[in-house]
């Protein structure tokens, strides 16, 4: 076994033994934190001239919008905050999908910034249980 195959069987272990373990706000937050991921590697595939890592990475980052965060959102319980949020990660979506299309940095950052502003709430949750978003 290579090094390189070791280490990242070693991360992949990791990472599903912290999901396991994890409640739904942690889960909220990996999410957050591995569509960051992904935008930062899409980003440094397109400095390198790389479109297929960058499309891979990016694909990865719209997955985890649309699949993770807009999929856990409920409406019901979230009203007007869920539906909003909806439509942030909708965006982020878009400008996830432009910025594949036409090698866009700045389109990256703008979805990053928004997903760090909404990550960094989610985030302050943690630290003040009191809150509206319990159905979000």
């Amino acid at each position: 076994m290579n090094t390189r195959r070791g280490a990242g069987a070693y991360a992949r272990v990791g990472v599903e033994s912290a999901v396991m373990s994890a409640d739904p706000h942690q889960l909220i937050v990996m999410l957050f934190d591995g569509a960051q991921a992904a935008i930062n590697s899409a980003r440094l595939h397109m400095q390198d001239g790389n479109r297929a890592a960058k499309g891979i990475a990016i694909s990865k980052a719209i997955d985890i919008v649309n699949n993770g965060l807009a999929a856990a959102l409920d409406h019901e319980r979230g009203g007007e905050v869920a539906d909003n949020l909806g439509r942030l990660y909708d965006y982020v979506g878009r400008l996830l999908l432009q910025a594949n299309l036409r090698d866009d940095v700045t389109q990256l950052d703008e979805a990053a910034s928004i997903l760090e502003t909404i990550g960094s709430g989610w985030r302050e949750l943690r630290r003040d249980p009191v809150s509206l978003a319990e159905g979000v």
